[in-house]
């Protein structure tokens, strides 16, 4: 056993901030990409694990978000992982439908910044 291993617990729970919230990084199981973040609830992480489909907490809707409930773009649990810190979701899932962000695309992620702005650049 070495010191790092002394010092890690072997157990952990999520660390919900003051809304009772924590973030969730959706990240493609077998290509690393990170999809989305969206945040959970003790509810939401529970129907994840039970029903091993990615189910979020809406923060504008203050209500539970089924992922692909309305787009038919679903996300399959395949593992789930939490940090460190306890303070972070990492889901590694089967992205499936046209992609993980409600604008259609397969990411939420496709600004960039060039010289002090952020540009579209996802096809680059």
């Amino acid at each position: 056993m070495t010191a790092l291993d002394a010092q890690t617990p072997t157990t952990m729970t999520p660390r919900w901030n003051e809304q009772g919230l924590i973030p969730a990084v959706a990240q493609d199981h077998e290509t690393g990409e990170v999809l989305m973040v969206a945040w959970m609830n003790a509810e939401s992480l529970a129907l994840t694990l039970s029903q091993r489909q990615a189910i979020y907490w809406s923060r504008s809707r203050q209500a539970l978000w089924r992922k692909g409930e309305t787009s038919g773009s679903t996300q399959e649990l395949i593992d789930i992982k939490l940090d460190c810190d306890g303070d972070t979701l990492l889901l590694q899932v089967q992205q499936n439908g046209t992609g993980a962000c409600h604008t259609g695309r397969r990411t939420c992620f496709f600004y960039s910044c060039v010289d002090d702005m952020w540009q579209l650049t996802e096809d680059q």
